[in-house]
């Protein structure tokens, strides 16, 4: 990576970033001559581009914006897009933007807000962003964000285009709330300078109102917003599809071989995978959330695949599935995988219209406290065991979440809207019971140790009962066999 040609240009005293590049010398540009600066002013392309048509998503956004404004009105609310976060010294992670943001607008540009101002008749809405790089002032080419270091940006015209959103310069946003009076709410945690301009204005609890409806608003998908869940899990298909081909090459390397060729996927399809894989082999399957991928892969034992590509849109897949790494189940291993199964089935049979949101927890907990009843690990009744959670020493975790933008999407939903609430059409889950035996649990036979088995889907809710988005990858054990056999040959 290349250092930058000089510092970042700093602030004259009056503020001002508009005085041309060579009236402002006096050390202000070390090492940069008159000429050059002279010559860096001029000669470039017109490159606005002048026929562009709205994002796909315009139309859904605006229907968003208006179900906001109809719940707050006579309210300013304001719903940053972030910074940028800094990885080490000056590097940066990957920008990737506010959900509540792009939720809003289908935009995905750091340092960008919108804001809706209240109206007589409701807000308008406005995009501010960072316009085009001044080439007359230097901070073209002598700042560090400047387009000649990070790329060109789309104009403020040239946004408006594509949201179907007036736009103007996030510059001045900071001094307008500050000066601005009257009743305002803000998204927290993404942009502390715009917080920090409305310190005197906001309290949390309001402002907590604010990502909570935001939050409830994402559980029931569009017509668009399921088109790109399906995108994201058909990726996320051919991602499986591409570890499974690759199995021998990671028995030679570790578990990193599989999370590299998963990403591959995510990356040439999509923005990127939607959270850390999990790629965990042997006894790392019993780890819930095993993101090291550093482990061995080795033939006889499981493994544990939980991965999901995120489209550039930022809809993500959520999916599992326990592979033996031979391509062959053992006796043991299929008695756990099929208890898994079952359950499974169980769960996805009670995700339907009108159904409560707990139903498909409590189903497949039944077949798995069953399963460990039958097999002598923990002391029945079944009912009891419910009763008490005994089987969660096993079972660990529940068994799915709202799934979207986010990967646990919705979680500032409240518990009654939520967990406790009635499932609809267009609304999307996971389903994803398991069962793990940790390879130090002295309670259950030592040739269950270190064997962990979750199956996970994502459910789509429809008029009727519901809709498996990820069936393009095989569930019962059989047909993985057969499907691993197929890939491998």
């Amino acid at each position: 990576m290349s250092d930058e040609l000089t510092p970042e240009t700093p602030e004259t005293p009056e503020g001002s970033a508009e005085q041309p590049i060579k009236q402002r010398k006096n050390g202000l540009y070390p090492g940069v001559s008159d000429e050059l600066a002279e010559n860096m002013q001029s000669g470039w392309a017109d490159t606005e581009l002048r026929d562009l048509e709205p994002i796909e998503q315009a139309e859904h956004t605006a229907r968003r914006r208006a179900a906001l404004s109809a719940r707050f009105p006579g309210e300013r609310l304001v719903i940053p897009a972030g910074n940028l976060k800094t990885r080490s010294n000056d590097t940066e992670y990957p920008f990737r933007s506010s959900v509540e943001y792009t939720y809003l607008t289908g935009d995905q540009t750091e340092d960008s807000v919108l804001v809706l101002e209240p109206t007589t008749d409701g807000h308008q809405a406005t995009v501010y962003r960072l316009p085009r790089s001044n080439r007359e002032n230097g901070e073209f080419w002598l700042k560090g964000d400047g387009e000649l270091w990070v790329g060109r940006r789309n104009s403020l015209a040239e946004a408006e285009r594509l949201l179907g959103i007036p736009t103007a310069d996030v510059r001045e946003l900071a001094q307008k709330l500050t000066d601005a009076t009257g009743p305002v709410r803000v998204v927290r945690g993404y942009d502390d300078g715009i917080q920090s301009a409305l310190a005197d204005k906001v309290t949390a609890e309001t402002d907590e109102d604010l990502r909570v409806f935001l939050s409830e608003a994402r559980a029931v998908k569009d017509d668009f917003e399921i088109g790109e869940l399906q995108k994201a899990v058909d990726s996320t298909v051919r991602g499986f599809e591409d570890v499974v081909r690759v199995l021998d090459k990671a028995e030679a390397t570790s578990e990193r071989y599989i999370e590299g060729t998963f990403f591959l996927r995510a990356r040439v399809e999509g923005n990127d995978v939607g959270y850390g894989s999990i790629c965990a082999a042997g006894p790392h399957a019993t780890t819930l959330h095993w993101v090291r991928n550093d482990g061995q892969v080795r033939s006889g034992e499981l493994l544990l695949l939980d991965a999901g590509v995120e489209t550039h849109s930022l809809y993500t897949a959520d999916v599992t599935r326990t592979l033996p790494i031979n391509g062959r189940f053992t006796e043991l291993q299929r008695k756990i995988y099929d208890a898994v199964y079952e359950a499974q089935e169980a769960g996805i049979a009670a995700v339907k219209p009108g159904g409560k949101y707990r139903d498909f927890h409590d189903a497949a907990q039944q077949v798995l406290a069953t399963r460990l009843v039958e097999w002598g690990l923990v002391e029945g009744p079944v009912e009891r065991v419910l009763e008490l959670g005994l089987q969660r020493r096993w079972t660990l975790h529940g068994t799915g979440h709202m799934l979207g933008m986010d990967v646990h999407d919705c979680a500032a939903a409240r518990t009654e809207a939520y967990v406790d609430g009635t499932l609809e059409p267009g609304m999307c889950l996971t389903v994803e019971p398991g069962l793990y035996f940790q390879a130090d649990d002295l309670t259950v036979p030592e040739e269950y140790r270190g064997i962990g088995v979750r199956i996970e889907d994502d459910i789509l809710v429809t008029e009727d009962g519901n809709r498996n988005l990820s069936d393009g990858l095989p569930r019962r054990a059989d047909e993985v066999e057969a499907w691993m056999a197929r890939l491998k040959g």
